[in-house]
């Protein structure tokens, strides 16, 4: 019983760790499992030469504008609002090297949708699309301490690679923009393309701790440093503008994430709930590297309930985190543009009232029926 209440508990204390999907949050470019360590924590009961395989599945729709921490409400009001459409699978495999050393590959699958007004010479609108294969990760994580000797709390880091595998350069068909209101083929936007463009390099870190019975704590963090300045993708922005000629080609930013919270689990049936905090943000400036080119900096907050249902060596989970606090800051170009100008320059971002992560994991042991009698007898 104490193992399956432990096995289900730390399931879901990284069932849903942050940085996937390769999709976007909204306009801003803030791309889900970005980590490239575990996504769950049953990689802890990993041996030499076991696997863990899994999919995670996330879905949003972006409408709301911001500027700072103000939202537009007068965009959606007046059918303005840039409407985004994000389906994203990532595909992990994770196999375990020792007790405590583990590897973990991810194959991303997007599907975007963006529909706006101003794009398409602002008096229709039109949707465009981008599809495929996203930026590939796959990176190292290591437990600090022994799992046999410490099966109620640990500490792993994660350090990991994220590859220029997605297309960045997608196009689609934009209406009424050709200097005689003809269509022409360019680039999407930069919140629905496949991939950034850029060589990532993603350092994270897991922890979990047991409170009291069947209750746990756990938190996660990640920074992902893309160094790459721009990736020499046109934007159009300067099309719209003579004034956004410094937002002409898109940007390569960094991103990072935190999350936090608590999980319970039960024994019958072997279920498990979970609430939490979380924190996704694209910051102004790279931390290595420039920071020149277009992009969208923000961050979302949000509150993350979630679910999780064991069997075996099975594990489903269904979390939907709900946007608490979103905020659009001012990016490197608004600053020059605005020093330039002597005008105030801020531009906005749609963000998603929710989003909808689904993870479904499988563990195949070496010894799959001995692995299996074992959790069922607990």
């Amino acid at each position: 019983m104490k193992r399956l209440l432990l096995t289900t508990a730390l399931s879901w204390a990284l069932s849903s760790i942050l940085c996937p999907d390769a999709s976007a949050q909204g306009c801003v470019a803030i791309r889900h499992f970005s980590s490239c360590s575990s996504n769950n924590y049953d990689a802890q009961f990993l041996s030499n030469g076991e696997w863990q395989l899994g999919m995670n599945y996330r879905y949003f729709k972006s409408f709301r504008h911001f500027r700072g921490t103000e939202e537009e409400p007068d965009r959606v009001a007046n059918g303005t609002e840039v409407i985004n459409h994000s389906h994203a699978w990532d595909i992990n495999f994770t196999l375990g090297i020792n007790e405590r050393l583990f590897a973990n590959l991810t194959l991303p699958f997007v599907i975007n949708t963006r529909s706006s007004l101003y794009e398409h010479g602002r008096a229709e609108r039109y949707t465009t699309t981008s599809r495929g294969l996203a930026d590939v990760r796959a990176g190292l994580g290591y437990w600090l301490l022994s799992p046999g000797k410490h099966p109620t709390g640990n500490l792993a880091i994660g350090l990991g690679v994220k590859l220029p595998t997605g297309n960045f350069a997608a196009n689609d068909i934009f209406y009424n923009v050709g200097a005689n209101g003809e269509p022409q083929v360019r680039p999407v936007d930069q919140s629905i393309q496949p991939g950034d463009g850029g060589f990532g390099l993603a350092l994270d870190v897991q922890i979990f701790q047991k409170l009291r019975e069947g209750l746990y704590a756990y938190g996660s963090g990640f920074y992902l440093f893309n160094p790459r300045e721009a990736n020499g993708t046109r934007t159009f922005r300067e099309a719209l503008s003579p004034v956004l000629a410094n937002e002409a080609i898109m940007s390569v930013p960094d991103q990072y994430g935190l999350r936090a919270g608590v999980s319970y689990a039960m024994a019958h049936p072997q279920m498990g709930a979970s609430l939490g905090i979380r924190y996704e943000a694209v910051p102004v400036e790279d931390l290595i590297g420039g920071s020149e080119g277009f992009r969208r900096p923000g961050s979302v907050f949000s509150a993350e309930p979630g679910i999780n249902y064991m069997r075996g060596g099975l594990s489903l989970s269904l979390s939907v985190p709900v946007a608490i606090i979103r905020k659009r800051p001012q990016s490197v170009t608004d600053l020059e543009t605005e020093k330039v100008t002597g005008q105030p320059r801020n531009g906005d971002a749609a963000f998603a009232d929710y989003l909808i992560n689904l993870g479904l994991t499988y563990r195949i042991s070496r010894n799959t029926d001995l692995h299996l009698n074992e959790i069922n007898h607990y």
